[in-house]
């Protein structure tokens, strides 16, 4: 009997186990755990789902973003009824820090005709707290979305399993 992982056991040190080409059972490397996280964070969110479970969509970016070795930023573009019109990994960076432009998420926000956007980064570092950059940043772009009539909802950094919600925290 093979146990599954899912974010409410993610952290019960329970071994997994992936298929090989003969179709016998390994122990599951580190990568093959993370692409399969990546796979089933889609499921998640599928079917134009509602976002306005702050809990899924902290689920859903562990799930994209987490173990990754450098800053990735990437955006969840909404409808008027916050259901996910598309994620889009927008930005690759360093180690420490991706450069992000507000303009390239606005002509993506315009071009799917999205009313709302979550922005998301990774900090590789572990360390969920919001640098002043990252405040700088949300505060940029949510001027720059707002001048087109499209709201910013939220600014999630993930780092490992932890996240941090700028609207959360009343910093958005």
């Amino acid at each position: 009997m093979y146990n599954a992982l899912s974010f409410d056991n993610a952290n019960s040190a329970k071994t997994l186990y992936a298929r090989d080409e003969q179709g016998q059972y390994q122990v599951a490397t580190p990568a093959q755990i993370l692409a399969t996280a990546r796979l089933s964070a889609d499921r998640l969110l599928e079917g134009r789902v509602s976002c306005n479970k702050p809990h899924l969509v902290k689920d859903f970016l562990i799930g994209k973003l987490a173990g990754m070795e450098h800053e990735v930023a990437a955006c969840l573009f909404l409808d008027n009824q916050l259901a996910l019109i598309e994620y889009q990994e927008m930005f690759n960076g360093t180690i420490s820090q991706a450069s992000v432009y507000p303009r390239e998420i606005a002509k993506v926000a315009l071009r799917l005709n999205a009313a709302a956007v979550v922005m998301a980064h990774n900090h590789p570092s572990g360390i969920a707290e919001p640098s002043d950059a990252d405040r700088a940043l949300t505060k940029h772009l949510k001027k720059s979305l707002n001048m087109l009539d499209v709201r910013l909802v939220d600014h999630i950094i993930v780092a490992g399993t932890r996240t941090a919600s700028f609207a959360e925290r009343g910093i958005l």
